[in-house]
């Protein structure tokens, strides 16, 4: 996956440190037993992958034809026909 910079996208790095401070913000409050903290803290989890989409879809994330260098000549070439 390195070789084709899966992932290392702004729209990539928002949403999953956006997801990540939700889980972290569930946890604490399932610590301490408080329901309403740990559905707001799921909500912020379900919001950093909404964001993650909308930037993506802004041009922010990994392009379409990306992982066409990770094919065959063969599979190039089909791919390239359909398009």
């Amino acid at each position: 996956m390195a070789g084709s910079s899966h992932g290392h996208t702004p729209a990539a790095w928002t949403g999953v440190t956006i997801a990540f401070i939700g889980f972290c913000v569930a946890g604490a409050f399932m610590v301490m037993d408080q329901p309403a903290g740990f559905w707001g803290g799921m909500g912020l989890v379900v919001v950093g992958g909404i964001v993650g989409w909308v930037m993506s879809a802004m041009g922010m994330g990994q392009p379409k034809d990306a992982h066409k260098a990770l094919l065959t000549t063969q599979e190039r070439e089909t791919a390239g026909a359909e398009s």
